[in-house]
């Protein structure tokens, strides 16, 4: 019989006659490690405890304390703990699939009446009770013919769809058991149902789905839930939902009168007063940081046409978020298929195009805030934060390879004095690799990957590997940061493309004289205004620094006979650069303090006979209920002051 030796973590070795399984292996470990184990990871791929191990591998065995593993499982477990609830209580519904997401998983089902939240109370009782039963979860390997057969038998006519979508490539054919209730599944799972915290568990809400995403299928109902290792964990996170409904964008944007969106141009933004006025005003810094670090700005033409976008390679990968214009033109055969630009980087390369460049000329920087429009499925739109329409802080650096060290660590540079000056202290960074599908040959990738990784790697090793997930003409640096409720958001990138400035005919003038092709990097820092604006909004809760605010200061009278002097004091403050507004309505002093920090303005300045009398102002600020009375100068000089932007203030 031959043997296995299995390597664990710590380089300790063990051996063991014929197969062993994560399970035989903890056990051989320790008692307690056997009854603590929940999983293993092999080789690099998360492993059932039952899964036979049949050669020579690393391995290392986890428990309920380690958090990924653990709550991949529980998550996992719960959704098929769930369906299982569900076909329980109504036998004629239809299960799907069930994955695991962040923070939970969902399961689409397919039932004719649909389900209330009623019935989500229901759901999760039962589930509670199939967790306390503890029934045993096991796995069996099966052929395909007798998975068809099985659920051809059932009526599960998704399953056997799904059974017929498997490679036939030699992956094995999973039926996990839960109980008596069953699910076709890749695994892996726990060892028992009683495994599954029962009171860290919540289901949150049903959408409509399609199956397979696909408009044209079913509509099917899915039920979303969320899931932790323990209660507070749990409540954390309730805690973290609660406060984010709170701070929704949309609902903000209307009660501070920012924006508003419509079906008459749907994923499109209606701008108001006080949301350009914020809009601009953060356009306008990112524009001085810009040149600040050496970029030139440029403005290229919205629609173009369809030759480009083939040249560039976007028209067989992005072709389908592209909305594509039809012009006849006069005296044409055929009309002009135009798109509109769905990104700025072709158009860029024709500017870097016009003259000769020298490597002299290198890096060269061009920004653009350049309006872009891409088709995404109606079903996705959110708000700011899933749009069609929106501008970015776009720029394209024309540099040589032995540059993108430097310019990789003049960006991050940039990049995170910027998030601080927003408010955001804390970022991290992922490193995404080729993609299946992509533009330029494997060696130009591995050139362009070694470039990257080497460049980032001179600046901080904290940054964790992605694979696959690069654009489709180059790896990327992805930066995510971290919002006031701890929520992740994923904004700036760096991408180095060694292959459009190839197809688009790019070059510059070597040392040597010779030709040669320019790297092209592309880098946006906050990215879609749009969707930035959306997580602002959230992460201050409205609640804009004041030289951020669209509406910095209100001035209000509490007596009539102070009228007058409000209006005296609101020039004042125009006068000194604040976006200063007069309320002299016959409103009470408290109604109208209400009312103005319902709509997050910072500051209001209460004006009565005293004020009046000794020329003074008497000043409130949101979240404060502390009042401070100053003289005018004082109050104009100091929230002048305070409302230079953070750039301005440092010079």
């Amino acid at each position: 019989m031959s043997r296995i030796s299995l390597t664990f973590p710590d380089g300790g070795k063990r051996e063991f006659d014929g197969e062993a399984t994560p399970a035989d292996v903890a056990a051989s470990i320790s008692p307690s490690l056997a009854k603590k184990a929940i999983s293993a990871t092999v080789n690099g791929a998360h492993h059932d405890l039952r899964w036979p191990i049949g050669c020579d591998a690393e391995i290392s065995i986890h428990t309920m304390k380690d958090d990924g593993p653990a709550l991949e499982l529980i998550r996992h477990d719960l959704a098929h703990i769930m369906a299982r609830a569900v076909q329980e209580i109504w036998p004629d519904t239809k299960v799907t699939i069930g994955p695991v997401i962040k923070d939970g998983w969902y399961y689409d089902f397919d039932r004719a009446d649909p389900f209330t939240p009623e019935d989500l109370g229901r759901v999760e009782a039962r589930m509670k009770e199939i967790i306390n039963a503890r029934d045993e979860i096991r796995t069996e390997v099966w052929s395909r013919a007798d998975a068809i057969a099985h659920y051809e038998g059932t009526g599960e006519n998704y399953k056997v769809e799904l059974v017929h979508a498997i490679p036939d490539d030699g992956q094995p054919i999973r039926m996990y058991w839960h109980g008596h209730w069953q699910d076709l599944c890749r695994g892996p799972h726990l060892l028992h149902t009683g495994q599954v915290p029962a009171d860290a568990f919540k289901l949150t809400r049903v959408s409509g789905a399609y199956w397979r995403g696909d408009s044209a299928n079913a509509q099917l109902q899915r039920i979303y839930g969320i899931a932790f290792r323990n209660r507070d964990d749990l409540k954390r996170h309730l805690t973290m939902l609660e406060e984010a409904e709170k701070r929704d964008h949309r609902r903000l944007g209307r009660e501070m009168e920012l924006f508003h969106m419509q079906e008459e141009a749907r994923g499109q933004v209606f701008w108001h007063p006080n949301g350009w006025t914020l809009y601009t005003t953060l356009q306008d810094y990112i524009r001085r940081r810009q040149r600040e670090h050496g970029y030139r700005e440029v403005n290229t033409p919205q629609v173009v046409d369809r030759k480009l976008w083939e040249e560039s390679g976007h028209w067989s990968k992005y072709r389908e978020h592209m909305f594509v214009v039809e012009v006849d033109e006069e005296h044409a055969r055929e009309k002009a298929v135009n798109a509109l630009k769905p990104m700025n980087c072709p158009c860029h390369v024709q500017v870097y195009n016009q003259g000769i460049k020298s490597y002299r000329d290198l890096p060269l920087r061009m920004a653009e805030f350049g309006a872009c429009n891409r088709y995404e499925p109606s079903g996705s739109l959110h708000g700011l934060m899933r749009v069609r329409g929106f501008r970015q802080d776009d720029a394209h650096i024309f540099c040589t390879e032995d540059q993108i060290e430097d310019e990789c660590a003049r960006f991050i540079g940039m990049l995170s004095s910027i998030y601080a000056d927003l408010g955001f202290d804390k970022f991290d960074i992922k490193f995404s690799t080729r993609p299946e599908v992509r533009a330029g040959a494997d060696e130009v990738w591995d050139k362009a990957e070694r470039a990257l990784e080497g460049a980032v790697r001179k600046i901080t090793t904290d940054y964790e590997v992605d694979p696959g997930e690069g654009a489709f003409y180059g790896p990327k640096l992805d930066f995510k940061l971290t919002d006031a409720i701890g929520r992740e958001w994923q904004l700036g990138t760096f991408q180095a493309d060694f292959v459009l400035p190839e197809r688009l005919e790019a070059h510059y003038i070597a040392e040597d004289g010779e030709k040669r092709r320019p790297v092209m990097l592309h880098r946006t820092v906050i990215g879609s205004f749009e969707r930035f604006l959306g997580i602002l909004i959230e992460s201050c809760a409205g609640r804009f620094p004041l030289w951020l605010a669209p509406r910095q200061v209100v001035v209000a009278s509490i007596v009539s006979d102070a009228d007058e002097y409000v209006r005296e004091v609101t020039a004042a403050l125009v006068r000194a650069g604040l976006r200063a507004e007069a309320d002299t309505r016959n409103e009470k002093i408290n109604y109208k303090i209400r009312e103005h920090f319902g709509s997050k303005v910072p500051a209001i300045l209460a004006i009565g006979r005293r004020e009046v009398e000794e020329r003074t102002v008497t000043a409130r600020r949101i979240g404060e209920k502390q009042t401070n009375t100053t003289s005018l100068d004082e109050a104009v000089s100091s929230l002048a002051a305070e409302a230079v932007p953070p750039d301005l203030r440092r010079d």
